[in-house]
């Protein structure tokens, strides 16, 4: 599974620590929006930062063009292969959701949302009714 990255010699790692400050920096804030006397995980400005009137902002704009892979899931069932063998055009799936239950929104694979079916222009689409903060998503990178 060692795929070349499109970034080149760019270390996953380095990517998460990256958000990671991001992450801790915005949930570091006070109400005013001030950085509440946090300065990242090493203090001080890291490099390519950008100063706002005293507190220092990371840039991420390198990894804002990275594609992820979204999904929404419906639901999930467990068939044995005799079962998928027999499915059939008609054929019905029990999803382990209930109807009305919110669908969850994945990026790569890690639950950042759920949400509700809506149809816009004739296209399923999905009104995001819960955002998971990001702290927890950031947990979910570890």
């Amino acid at each position: 599974m060692n795929e070349a990255s499109p970034l080149g010699d760019i270390n996953m790692g380095d990517i998460g620590a990256a958000l990671a400050a991001a992450g801790s920096q915005a949930v570091d804030g006070g109400a005013d929006g001030s950085a509440g006397g946090s300065q990242g995980p090493v203090g001080g400005s890291a490099p390519g930062a950008k100063n706002t009137g005293g507190a220092s902002v990371q840039s991420l704009d390198f990894i804002l063009d990275i594609p992820l892979k979204v999904t929404v899931e419906l639901g999930r069932s467990k068939m044995a292969i005799r079962e998928i063998l027999q499915l059939a055009q008609g054929s019905v799936v029990e999803l382990s959701k209930f109807a009305g239950e919110p669908l969850e929104v994945l990026v790569n694979e890690k639950l950042i949302a759920r949400g509700e079916v809506v149809v816009v222009n004739e296209k399923f689409g999905i009104r995001l009714t819960d955002i998971i903060s990001p702290v927890e998503r950031i947990e979910q990178l570890k």
